[in-house]
């Protein structure tokens, strides 16, 4: 259930969300989290703990132990003053990396989610959660069966009707319809609360949240604070597709918008700040709109839909994988590494073998294997798809390139997640920095260049990773020991310290 609850809610792929797990022994109260990257100053770490019981009936609480086990947990992960106590490794090396965050001067934004099979946390509990005096740093969210539920099956077409305010303008575009007009935030909410994320189906961000969010409450404090009827002036608006829709055209305005499989491409946090906003409030505004912009769409265009969503939401820090989907390069690469006996998987998939390799983890390892990038492939990864994209998948880059850096970046990763007792701590952070230097070494020993590895060579550079990957771990180690020993000297240096470094890219020179 934990995994489950993770995955879904994240929306993470298979190997990442095992990332998280960090039940067991000495786990805090914490059995998963997830750090996410920062930005604008602050960054988002999701704290999970799940209690699931083998009683169907799904009436009991989440237990108020849990709530307090988790208000423990926060109070003392993100203070880096606080020593910590028989904590086991895996929490252990989040823990330090949020808190070299925090002295770095970024603000932890918290989200703790109670996952159970079951109902809410009881009074009692939310007294705790009252009492703990955290504010708006940290949200507090349930998760059970039922919300998982709602996600996993948001694939059922929404067929609704859209009731605007006002003039609108309707076109016919070649092949598609438009309708411009606005509408009251409180239609808006009600829309939310009928179908919930089904209407996200295609919007490429989760929702972020309340708190912690500079534009959601933004967005929120325009709605509350008396400046309801400025809301369509501050808002980008909201941008939907759908099949098909109809209105009575003989009408001035005030149109009723029969519409068939809705979906919001742009302004979901929009909406659902607006939902969540008003069904805190006993009065709805009813003098505040939203500019609604909605398109009708060849069915069969869906890279139409695509290119939209990616150029409405392009500005904002999103995942861009699903977008880039359809990009010739990466056709091209499926194509090159299936003739090498691997799958590549540049769009989403619930299957997965170890012949499977992800667009993220090809832009991850390539990045830090051939483009010598090791920092901004651990810690932008929200760039791989944007800025960074055309650095990391070039018109030279081939199959038998990104199979390589995969195969080696595997073995890092590997050892990252399951240390031997030998390694050093900075294993824990160095990953991406040992692949770099792994990939040196098998070029040095294949003695090619990397424009000159290719099909013709990718039997030999694959033999060489599986007779000698472990090898070249233990070789690229001793490299950045070195290097931390040049920076450093003598100084011992704090796990907090380690995450740091690495995260900055300050050996990057000294590797060279």
């Amino acid at each position: 259930m934990l995994y489950l609850c993770v995955k879904t809610i994240l929306d993470l792929d298979h190997s990442e969300t095992f990332d998280c797990l960090t039940e067991g022994g000495g786990d805090f109260g914490v059995d998963a989290i997830h750090i996410s990257e920062e930005h604008d100053g602050e960054f988002t770490v999701s704290l999970f703990q799940a209690k699931y019981k083998n009683n169907f009936k799904g009436d009991a609480n989440f237990p108020a132990n849990g709530i307090e086990a988790l208000i423990n947990a926060i109070r003392y992960l993100f203070d880096p003053n606080a020593t910590l106590q028989r904590i086991n490794p895996r929490l252990l090396s989040k823990v330090e990396a949020a808190r070299s965050l925090i002295r770095d001067g970024y603000i932890p934004q918290v989200r703790a989610l109670a996952c159970n099979n079951g109902q809410p946390w009881n009074i009692a509990a939310a007294e705790a959660i009252e009492r703990s005096g955290f504010g708006n740093q940290v949200t507090w969210e349930h998760v059970n069966h039922d919300r998982l539920i709602n996600i996993l099956q948001a694939t059922k077409p929404v067929k609704d009707t859209l009731r605007l305010s006002g003039k609108a303008i309707v076109e016919d575009m070649e092949f598609s319809r438009v309708l411009v007009g606005k509408i009251a935030i409180a239609e808006i909410a009600d829309l939310i609360d009928r179908h919930g994320e089904r209407l996200l189906e295609r919007n490429i961000r989760r929702y972020l949240g309340l708190q912690g969010n500079r534009v959601n409450e933004g967005i929120r404090n325009t709605l509350i604070n008396g400046e309801e009827k400025n809301f369509y002036f501050y808002n980008n608006g909201i941008t939907l597709t759908c099949d098909s829709f109809t209105h009575n055209a003989f009408q001035q305005g005030d149109y009723q918008v029969r519409v068939e499989n809705l979906q919001i491409i742009n302004g979901g946090q929009t909406c659902m700040t607006i939902a969540k906003t008003l069904a805190q409030r006993s009065l709805f505004p009813q003098e505040a709109y939203v500019l609604i912009r909605l398109y009708q769409l060849p069915k069969e265009n869906e890279d139409l839909v695509k290119n939209i969503t990616y150029a409405t939401n392009s500005q904002n820090p999103v995942d861009l994988k699903d977008l880039k989907a359809n990009d010739e390069r990466q056709k091209r690469l499926e194509i090159d590494m299936e003739a090498l006996g691997f799958n590549y998987r540049r769009k989403r998939s619930e299957s997965y073998s170890r012949s499977d390799i992800t667009s993220g983890v090809a832009a991850e390892a390539v990045l830090s294997v051939w483009r010598r990038k090791p920092h901004q492939a651990k810690f932008f990864s929200r760039e791989h798809f944007g800025k960074l994209y055309d650095s990391i998948f070039t018109d030279q880059l081939n199959g038998s390139q990104v199979i390589t850096a995969v195969l080696l970046y595997r073995i890092a990763e590997n050892r990252r997640k399951r240390p031997t007792e030998d390694d050093p701590d900075f294993v824990r952070y160095g990953s991406c920095f040992a692949a770099m230097q792994m990939g040196q070494k098998l070029l040095s020993d294949i003695k090619l260049d990397l424009a000159s590895l290719n099909h013709e060579h990718f039997p030999k550079a694959q033999e060489l990773v599986k007779t000698k990957g472990d090898n070249y771990f233990k070789a690229a180690i001793d490299d950045i020991q070195a290097a931390l020993a040049d920076l450093y000297g003598d100084r011992p240096i704090s796990l907090q310290q380690l995450a740091a470094t690495f995260r900055r890219g300050d050996l990057i020179e000294k590797l060279r």
